[in-house]
């Protein structure tokens, strides 16, 4: 099993950085996904810092892609390192451990799903940069990753109806 928590670690600080440098007006623009503006994508991430402490605890998971603004109230940037910071306090080397429910492949060891859930800050920071005018420069060995992950896991999103089409 992977302790290794860089690159998950490295994702958030990419969007931290880009929600770092969304202006105060920025935040209703409308976001590649359809349907949310900036700060919509901004709570939906910070969301699933939420969602990652809940499974490090033990604790019933919130949906983070309803009304995902109400993570981000006031000022965003703040919502989300204080979400950050109580998310990284909760991966203890005994909450690595642990098992937790990763759909059809079973029980994955959070530390494992952490590898997995890179993909997530990976494409919000983009859709977040589009949304706000920021350069979106992502890691290269993080888009590599997180696009093996996306093979893994975008069909079934996809025939749920909870993942657009690919983009060219």
């Amino acid at each position: 099993m992977a302790q290794n928590l860089s690159g998950y670690h490295r994702a958030l600080d990419m969007f931290e950085g880009l929600v770092a440098g969304v202006s105060p007006d920025g935040w209703d623009a409308p976001s590649p996904c359809a349907g949310w503006t900036a700060r919509d994508v901004a709570g939906h991430v910070t969301g699933g810092q939420h969602l990652v402490r809940a499974l490090a605890a033990e604790d019933p998971v919130p949906d983070v892609s309803h009304d995902p603004s109400r993570f981000v109230p006031g000022d965003v940037l703040m919502s989300w390192r204080t979400a950050r910071k109580e998310c990284t306090a909760a991966l203890t080397p005994d909450a690595l451990k642990a098992p937790i429910p990763f759909g059809a492949l079973g029980h994955l060891p959070l530390a494992d799903y952490l590898e997995a859930y890179i993909l997530e800050p990976l494409v919000h920071a983009w859709d977040l940069a589009q949304a706000t005018g920021q350069p979106s420069h992502l890691d290269p060995d993080l888009v590599h990753h997180a696009f093996a992950t996306a093979q893994v896991v975008s069909a079934p999103l996809r025939a749920k109806g909870q993942l657009a089409p690919p983009l060219p």
